[in-house]
This record gives C-alpha cells, sequence and structure tokens, in this order.
C-alpha cells in the first residue's frame, strides 16, 4: 500500500473496530471476574501479565516500547522527523477490585488501534507518535489515584511515590521491582508535544441525550481524606451505653455527615465514603477504632474548600461529643482542570468530520490527563457507557461507540501532527 505524506489531508482512514472489540475480550482474561469484570490491581501478577501482552502486541506493530522508573510504559511509532517530541495517547490498564473491562482499557487499547491503522496503512507523521500505559491510575492499591502521571507532571516527587504503601503494607517500589517494570528513565524526563485520552464517560449523559463523542473540556477538581477515630474496644454485653466509646457509631454519623455536605453544596457536588475498615471487627466487641476514606468532588475549587471545612468542623464536633480521638489527613488534592483549547478543537473537528453526535462536557472522574494538562497541551474524548455505570464488573459499552472514540482518537492525532 503507498504511503502517504505526512503533508496531506487526515483523509478517511479509520481504525479496525473488529480487532478492538477482539483486544478489549482478549486482555479482560488477565484478571478476569466470574462476574464478567477484572479484578486487575496495580503492580500484582495480573498487571505483569497484561503489561507483556501490551509489549507484544505493539511490538508486533513495529513500535519500540520502554518503561520508566514509575513502570509507565511507551509504545513509539517513528515519525518522518525524529526530533521531533511525540504526539502521545494513553490510559490505563490497572482496575478497581470489582472492576469492569472498559474503564482505561478503552484508551490504551483504542490507541493501540490508532497504531495499528497507522502501521497497516503505511501512513507517516512528522511526530513519532507514542502510546502510553499509566502505572496505577485507579489508586485502589496505592493511593493517590494517578500517582504515576502525577509523578511524571512533578505533583509528586519519585521517592514519595516508590515509598507509598497499600493496606497490607507492600511498599510500591518493591512491588514494582517484582513484576519485572522498574525502568531506567526517570519518569518526567519523557518529551511530550500534547497528549489525548479515550475513556468511557463513567456517567449517564451521553447515553441520556443519545451522543456518540463527548468532548471534554476539563475535569472538575477533587480531593481525597483518610480519617481516623479511635476509642475503645470494650464487652458489648458489660459494658453500659453511657460508659461507651464507640468509633464506630460516631463514624456512621460522619459518614451521613458526608452525604448531607455534598447536597448542601449544589447540584455538582459529590461526596462519597467507599472504604471503611472497622477493628476489631468482632460482634460481640464495642468498635474502637474506625478507619475510613472519603472523597469530595465539584467542578468549583471554592465548593471543595466550602465542603472540606464543613467536613473538618462536623467532625471535630462529634468526635469531641464522643469522647473520641480524630486523624484526618488530606491524602489527594488535584484542583479543577481546563484542558487545551486547540487539542479540543481538534476533537470537536473529527467528531463532526465523521458525523458522530457529540457534545462538550466536563468529566467527574480523575484521569491521567488531569496532570498531563500541565505537561503538554491536553484532550479528552468520551464515549457512551450503558447506564453511566463504571468501577462495576457489568460496566458496559457498545462496540460501535468505542470504535467511533478510536477514529475521533486517530483524526484528532493526525490533525495535531500536521499543525504542530
Amino acid at each position: 500500500m503507498s504511503t502517504q505524506s505526512a503533508s496531506g489531508a487526515v483523509g478517511n482512514v479509520t481504525v479496525n473496530g473488529v480487532k478492538l472489540w477482539e483486544d478489549i475480550l482478549e486482555t479482560a482474561r488477565f484478571g478476569g471476574t466470574p462476574k464478567g469484570g477484572i479484578r486487575r490491581l496495580a503492580l500484582t501478577e495480573e498487571d505483569r501479565q497484561v503489561r507483556d501482552w501490551f509489549v507484544r502486541a505493539c511490538e508486533a506493530l513495529g513500535c519500540t516500547v520502554s518503561h520508566d522508573s514509575m513502570g509507565n510504559q511507551f509504545a513509539r511509532r517513528p515519525g518522518t522527523e525524529e526530533t521531533l517530541p511525540p504526539i502521545t495517547m494513553g490510559s490505563h490498564l490497572d482496575t478497581q477490585p470489582t472492576g469492569g473491562k472498559f474503564d482505561g482499557i478503552v484508551g490504551v487499547l483504542g490507541g493501540l488501534a490508532v497504531l495499528r491503522t497507522l502501521h497497516e496503512t503505511g501512513r507517516e507523521t512528522r511526530h513519532p507518535i507514542e502510546l502510553i500505559n499509566w502505572t496505577n491510575e485507579e489508586g485502589s492499591r496505592f493511593a493517590p489515584a494517578m500517582l504515576s502521571s502525577g509523578v511524571f507532571a512533578g505533583v509528586f516527587t519519585e521517592q514519595e511515590a516508590l515509598d507509598t504503601k497499600d493496606r497490607e503494607g507492600v511498599r510500591f517500589g518493591d512491588a514494582l521491582e517484582g513484576i519485572g517494570y522498574r525502568g531506567v528513565e526517570v519518569c518526567g524526563a519523557h518529551p511530550v508535544a500534547a497528549y489525548f485520552e479515550l475513556h468511557i464517560e463513567q456517567g449517564p449523559i451521553l447515553e441520556v441525550e443519545h451522543k456518540t463523542i463527548g468532548i471534554v473540556t476539563g475535569v472538575q477538581g477533587m480531593r481525597w481524606y483518610e480519617v481516623t477515630l479511635t476509642g475503645r474496644d470494650s464487652h458489648a454485653g458489660s459494658t453500659p451505653m453511657r460508659m461507651r466509646a464507640d468509633a464506630l457509631v460516631t463514624a456512621a454519623r460522619l459518614i451521613d455527615a458526608v452525604q448531607t455536605i455534598a447536597l448542601e453544596h449544589g447540584p455538582d457536588a459529590v461526596g462519597t465514603v467507599g472504604l471503611i475498615e472497622n477493628r476489631p471487627n468482632s460482634r460481640n466487641v464495642v468498635p474502637g477504632d474506625v478507619f475510613f476514606a472519603v472523597d469530595f468532588r465539584d467542578p468549583d475549587d471554592s465548593i471543595v474548600q466550602k465542603m472540606e471545612e464543613a467536613f473538618y468542623a462536623q467532625a471535630s464536633e462529634l468526635a469531641e461529643a464522643a469522647g473520641l480521638t480524630l486523624e484526618i489527613a488530606r491524602v489527594w488534592d488535584t484542583p479543577a482542570v481546563q484542558f487545551d483549547p486547540e487539542c479540543i478543537a481538534s476533537v470537536a473537528r473529527a467528531a463532526d468530520a465523521l458525523g458522530y453526535p457529540a457534545r462538550r462536557i466536563v468529566s467527574g472522574a480523575g484521569h491521567d490527563a488531569t496532570y498531563m494538562a500541565q505537561v503538554a497541551p491536553t484532550a479528552m474524548i468520551f464515549v457512551p457507557c450503558a447506564g453511566g455505570l463504571s468501577h462495576n464488573e457489568e460496566e458496559s459499552a457498545e462496540p460501535d461507540d468505542v470504535t467511533a472514540g478510536a477514529n475521533v482518537l486517530l483524526r484528532a492525532v493526525l490533525e495535531t501532527d500536521m499543525r504542530l
């Protein structure tokens, strides 16, 4: 097949949607659950297996694959002007403990579909084109989320990240060494000309409005907290109610307060407690220690700040009234992000040229693009997911929608290659 010039028009080239869907089903084997989802926590054996698959798949398309000191993988297709920094695509292959087959995965495999199209059509680009698999985006094993893209962007130091431990005390750096993906290149030293990320929406708006493409303009602000309430373990049968220091009762009241605070701060504010540990967790012991996590989000950073202040005040009041010791640590703070106008415009033009119904949208979830926007011009592409359901084994998306997202990604990358 004849080679097209990088200076030519973007053209009508499209991805192989059938092969893209096959890749989604094939990679779902690594950590697949009986309910049809995936449990592929960062830096586990299942993560190593899908990383090895990623290397093989990219090398089969003539790419060279490397990984940096945080385990981020880079699959590189050469450009005609190799001194130019690469135009990149990316997302992640790690999942929640009860995750689905699409969150993050669509972005990596959609990028793979772009590389496959360029390879099979012989299309040349001025810039090298790279596909990135980011390490530990989910934060479900090592908090906070987006840890490695955060190091890449200078938000966290590499040593902070390597010393982070999971709930069982396993150190991030040791787990990374354990799966053989600690690279030599210093995380963040990799040049980037622009970054595009394809993702399922993880919300219901596109589906409800019958839109195929979400043109993502930015990401809302979000903060995570870890809360520990300490009282006193005591016998459930012989300790009078008035003499108890029950940490779980106060935790329950605080968890309810998280819900109330979010509802009181406007239509876009959200507050969640999704992790709780009750100790000693025995049916006939008054709980003396409770740990839980809090997640506050809103597109307006000032609203997030107000929710934090309200939560701190109620937590102090409730803990003092119950005679408990309170510890609150803010473990993650990512302000609202606005994506690059030119990259957003490239996504919009791609959707329009391909005839896909589209709308502009703000992301309610955090993504590696949040931190990449601090490094290079960045934009995201959303496709619908059934019922807006995500972080769930029943997470689902339509093959045609996933293919559409990959086609928009391909077109936006090619236009950006000609523009920069």
